[in-house]
């Protein structure tokens, strides 16, 4: 009978020590889950910060050089356009007239300064636009400077296509008109987009930096290897180095004499 509670006691208690190391486990399957969507969660913004970190990106002051006429209706416009850009996540950094050109400064040095600054020019292309001087030399300046360049964004806005300057009818544009958000979401992309290709120019510039380093090594190693080569006489048999003057003269006429028999 003492035995029998023995063994039933002995059973009680594995039965759970099994209980206890289980969930531990189920514990640590818990954490390796939370861990992985933890580490998925912040690849994304990694991602993104990298498309805004780039060096040739940061070598210019501004992203996006907004150009618009004095009016009331087109400053307001372009305000809105600027703050939807800088908002985060997009968080570029953009240029307009009346809140970023120093007081005192010539209005054609700013604006040369800050297009020079600027990797994209937006024009908000309006009816003022058309009618205003500053807006005028800007657009000419900004194909001057960047023909064909790809680096100037058209905006249209209340403006019928008759009107829409001659200069840029190579450009494709974005009309404000129907759907202003759709066309401000249109703008951040291809900005992005810019940048994106900034990031895989400035891989390609290293890696071919580094394959040409590598070549002119291997070059200068080649280069090296040939001339302690040379610099090596041919001795047949005799180190030169070592030998004394007798056996170098027995080196000597047994040469000319290899010679002699050769010729015959």
């Amino acid at each position: 009978m003492h035995g029998w509670f023995q063994k039933l006691f002995k059973s009680g208690t594995q039965n759970k020590n099994s209980k206890t190391d289980e969930k531990p486990a189920e514990g640590a399957s818990v954490k390796s889950k939370s861990s992985s969507s933890e580490g998925t969660s912040v690849a994304k913004p990694q991602q993104l910060k990298t498309s805004l970190s780039s060096e040739l990106r940061w070598r210019r002051k501004y992203d996006v050089f907004v150009c618009h006429s004095f009016a009331q209706k087109d400053t307001e416009e372009a305000e809105r356009l600027v703050l939807f850009l800088e908002t985060p996540p997009r968080s570029l950094r953009c240029f307009l007239w009346h809140r970023d050109s120093c007081p005192g400064g010539a209005i054609s040095t700013e604006f040369c300064k800050a297009l020079e600054n600027s990797h994209i020019q937006a024009l908000l292309i309006t009816p003022s636009f058309v009618q205003d001087d500053w807006c005028s030399y800007m657009m000419h300046q900004t194909l001057a400077e960047r023909p064909m360049s790809n680096t100037m964004i058209p905006l249209l806005l209340d403006l019928a296509h008759s009107q829409y300057p001659q200069e840029l009818r190579f450009y494709y544009y974005i009309d404000l008109s129907k759907n202003p958000d759709n066309g401000f979401n249109v703008v951040n992309k291809t900005v992005q987009s810019y940048l994106k290709r900034l990031i895989q120019s400035e891989e390609e510039l290293n890696h071919s930096l580094g394959d040409s380093s590598c070549a002119s090594d291997r070059r200068d190693n080649t280069q090296e290897s040939n001339l302690m080569s040379v610099q090596k006489p041919a001795s047949r048999g005799v180190d030169l180095e070592t030998s004394t003057p007798q056996e170098r003269i027995q080196q000597r006429d047994k040469s000319i004499r290899d010679i002699c028999c050769d010729q015959d």
